[in-house]
C-alpha cells in the first residue's frame, strides 16, 4: 500500500478502489494544486518483467489519447519497485454503483451515456487501441453527467498472467465477447460485443449470463443466446432492442462493424424515438483539440522504469568491494568492442547491408511506414476494401516476416480502406417485397422482423419509414429497419348539433376531419337560424383522417309574415382564385327580412360553384365575398 508523498509532488490522500490488478489511490498534486487518481500495480505483478514492458506501452498508448470521454493520463512514477500511473479524477461514482443504486436506467438515459462510451471508443479503435475489459466498472459517470471510459489494456495482462486470478476476472467474464473467452485474440468488434452487455445492463438492471463461476459464464457467452432485454424490462423500443442483440452476436463479422455506427444506429433512434435534439458524444477534435495542450508537467519518463530497476538491482547486491574491478572491466570491454565496431566497419563497410522484416500487419499505416522507413526499407501502398479492419491500418505484406533481405528493398502494404460504403436508398411507398430487393441488390439487408404504424400519408401495406434514413453512406451489410403502414387511424367524429358553422369547422379540425362544402339547410323549431341541426357521418362514427363532414343548418323557425309570403331561389355562380391557395367564400343575401349569411366554407384554388339562394319580396340584392373582400354583386327580382 502506497502512502505519504510519490516523487516529491504527490501525496496520498486515501485508498478509493482496488482490483485484481492495480490498487487506486486518490491524491494531491502539489505542484498544481488540484486532486488526482493514482493507480498503482500490485507488488505482486511489479517483479514480472515481461508486464512491466507491458504495463509502459498500454501507459504510452493511453497518453496519446485526447477525448474529453476518456480518462486522460497525466504523468508516470515509480516508487519502491511499484509503478504507477497519475491520472484526472473524476468526482462521481462508476456506472455499476448507479445501477445497483438506482436500478435499471430509462432507455433515454442508457443511450445517452452509451453514445459517450461509443465516442471514446472511436477515438480509441482509429488510434490503434482496444480496450478489451469494457464493463460498467470501467465507465465513470461524474456529478454532472459527464461520462469517462477507464482502465484501458491492463485486464489484457490478466489472462494472459494466470486463470487462476478469479477474483480479477470475475467482473469482466460477465461483459467478454466469444472470442476472449476462447482465448482468441481481442479486435474493435470485441469492445463492440462488451458494449452490448453494458447497454443490456443498463436498460435491464442486471447482466445478460450469470453462472456459478465465471468459466460457466464464459461458456454462456460462447454458446447460449442472450434472453430478449424486453422479457426482463417492458419499455425497451423494439429498434433498441435490435441494437443490442446485433451489437452481441457470436460471429464478429455480423456485429457493427465499428463503434461509429453502433453510435449511429443508436442517435437515430435517440432523436426519432426517445425525445433526442442533438448528438450525445463528441467527435475527437470536434470540441477538443487532438493533441493535449502543453501543460506544466514533467515530460512522461516511460524508461525511468527500467532506469530505476536497473539502480535498485545494483544496490541490492552485497559485492561493493569489486565495484572498482567492475567498472575497470566494463571500460576495457567497452574501449575493445569499440576498435572492434572500427575494424569490422572498415572491413564490412563496402558490402550489402542486411536487414530482417519486421511484422507490420495491424499498425496504423502511419506507424508501419515509420517502422519499415527506419530500418532502410522503402514502402509501397495498396488500399483494399474491408469490412471490419479500420480504415488505414495495415492488413497484409508481401514479405513475411523474419525475412532477410538486402538494401534496398521495398515491402509492399495491403492497407485497408475500410468498409465498401453503399448509399441507402429510399423505401418510402414501398412494397416489402420491392424493399428486399432493391437492399439486395446494394448488398444490405432487410431488418426482421418488420415493424408496423399508422400512417396517413401512405396506404396500408406499403413502407412510411426506414432507419438508416435515405441517402446515408453505411457498409455493405447493413441491416435497414423499415415501418410497414397500416393505414390511417381512425377517428371518432364528434357531434357538432348546436353548434356555429365556425365552431363546427375548428372542431373538425381539431380531430384531424374537415367540413363539407355542400352545406344544407332546413326549417327547425328549436335552433335558431346558422346553427348545426343535423350531421354526416353521425356522431361517434369511425372514419379515416381528413373525411369531410356534411353539416345541415337551421334556417330558424317560419314566421308567420314568412308563410304568406313565397319563397325565390336564384343561383350566386363563383370562380375561385387560380392561384395555388385556400380561399374563404362568403354569399350574403338581403331581402325584406333583412341581411343573413347564406354560405360561408374554404374551397381550394380555381374551384367553380353554384351556391343557391332564397329570398322573399319582390327582390333581394346578392353579394359574394372572397377572403373578405366583395367580388360580386347583383341585384335579382322575385318571379
Amino acid at each position: 500500500m502506497l502512502k505519504g508523498q510519490l516523487g516529491n509532488r504527490y501525496e496520498i490522500i486515501e485508498q478509493i478502489g482496488s482490483g485484481g490488478m492495480a490498487v487506486v489511490y486518490k491524491a494531491k498534486d502539489i505542484f498544481l494544486n488540484r486532486l488526482v487518481t493514482i493507480k498503482a500495480l500490485r507488488p505482486e505483478y511489479s517483479a514480472d518483467e515481461n508486464f512491466l514492458k507491458l504495463f509502459r506501452r498500454e501507459a504510452q498508448a493511453v497518453a496519446s489519447l485526447s477525448h474529453p470521454n476518456i480518462v486522460a493520463i497525466y504523468d508516470v512514477g515509480q516508487e519502491n519497485d511499484i509503478p504507477y500511473l497519475v491520472m484526472q479524477y473524476i468526482d462521481g461514482e462508476d456506472l455499476k454503483s448507479k445501477i445497483q443504486r438506482e436500478g435499471r436506467l430509462d432507455p433515454k438515459t442508457a443511450v445517452e451515456i452509451a453514445l459517450q462510451v461509443l465516442d471514446a471508443l472511436e477515438h480509441a479503435h482509429r488510434h490503434g487501441i482496444i480496450h478489451r475489459d469494457i464493463k460498467t466498472h470501467n465507465i465513470l459517470i461524474s456529478k454532472d453527467m459527464e461520462v469517462k471510459l477507464t482502465d484501458f489494456g491492463i485486464a489484457k495482462e490478466t489472462t494472459q498472467a494466470t486463470i487462476t486470478q478469479t477474483a480479477a476476472i470475475t467482473g469482466s467474464m460477465h461483459y467478454i465477447s466469444p472470442e476472449q473467452a476462447r482465448g482468441e485474440p481481442a479486435d474493435a468488434r470485441s469492445d463492440i460485443y462488451s458494449m452490448g452487455v453494458v447497454l443490456y445492463e443498463m436498460l435491464t438492471g442486471t447482466v445478460p449470463f450469470q453462472g456459478e463461476n465465471p468459466i460457466a459464464v464464459a461458456v454462456k457467452h460462447i454458446q447460449e443466446d442472450p434472453e430478449l432485454p424486453s422479457s426482463r424490462a417492458k419499455n425497451i423500443p423494439l429498434s433498441l432492442e435490435r441494437v443490442i442483440m446485433k451489437a452481441m452476436e457470436k460471429n464478429p463479422y455480423k456485429r457493427f462493424s465499428s463503434a461509429a455506427e453502433m453510435a449511429g444506429a443508436l442517435e437515430e433512434i435517440y432523436v426519432n424515438e426517445l425525445g433526442g435534439t442533438k448528438k450525445i458524444g463528441f467527435e475527437p477534435g470536434m470540441l477538443y483539440p487532438e493533441t493535449p495542450p502543453e501543460e506544466d508537467y514533467d515530460e512522461f519518463e516511460y524508461d525511468e522504469f527500467e532506469e530505476e530497476s536497473r539502480v535498485k538491482r545494483s544496490q541490492r547486491r552485497p559485492h561493493k568491494g569489486n565495484r572498482a574491478l567492475t567498472i575497470t572491466a566494463v571500460l576495457l570491454a567497452l574501449a575493445l568492442l569499440a576498435a572492434a565496431g572500427f575494424a569490422l566497419s572498415s572491413y564490412f563497410g563496402s558490402a550489402e547491408k542486411e536487414v530482417q522484416v519486421p511484422n507490420v500487419v495491424g499498425m496504423s499505416l502511419d506507424e508501419a511506414k515509420k517502422t519499415l522507413e527506419d530500418l532502410g526499407l522503402t514502402v509501397e501502398v495498396k488500399r483494399q476494401s474491408h469490412p471490419t479492419i479500420p480504415e488505414n491500418t495495415v492488413i497484409e505484406q508481401d514479405i513475411k516476416p523474419g525475412v532477410t533481405v538486402k538494401l534496398p528493398q521495398t515491402i509492399v502494404l495491403t492497407v485497408s480502406a475500410g468498409p465498401e460504403l453503399v448509399t441507402v436508398p429510399s423505401l418510402y411507398n414501398k412494397s416489402i417485397d420491392e424493399a428486399r430487393e432493391i437492399l439486395e441488390e446494394l448488398g444490405l439487408e432487410l431488418a426482421e422482423p418488420v415493424s408496423e404504424g399508422y400512417s396517413d400519408d401512405v396506404p396500408e401495406g406499403f413502407i412510411y419509414r426506414q432507419i438508416p434514413s435515405p441517402g446515408k453512406k453505411v457498409p455493405k451489410g447493413t441491416e435497414v429497419i423499415v415501418y410497414v403502414s397500416q393505414g390511417s387511424k381512425e377517428i371518432t367524429v364528434p357531434d357538432l348539433t348546436g353548434l356555429t358553422l365556425e365552431k363546427a369547422r375548428a372542431k373538425l379540425e381539431e380531430q384531424g376531419l374537415t367540413l363539407d362544402a355542400d352545406i344544407q339547410w332546413a326549417e327547425s323549431d328549436e335552433y335558431e337560424r346558422g346553427i348545426v341541426i343535423d350531421q354526416n357521418p353521425k356522431p361517434g362514427a369511425s372514419v379515416s383522417k381528413n373525411t369531410a363532414v356534411k353539416v345541415t343548418l337551421s334556417r330558424g323557425r317560419e314566421s308567420e309574415e314568412e308563410e304568406e309570403n313565397s319563397w325565390t331561389t336564384t343561383t350566386a355562380e363563383i370562380s375561385v382564385p387560380s392561384d395555388g391557395r385556400e380561399h374563404m367564400v362568403l354569399v350574403t343575401v338581403t331581402d325584406q327580412r333583412g341581411t343573413s349569411r347564406v354560405y360561408e366554407n374554404t374551397h381550394p384554388s380555381g374551384t367553380r360553384l353554384r351556391v343557391p339562394v332564397r329570398f322573399t319580396g319582390n327582390q333581394a340584392t346578392v353579394k359574394v365575398y372572397i377572403d373578405g373582400s366583395l367580388v360580386d354583386e347583383k341585384t335579382v327580382s322575385a318571379r
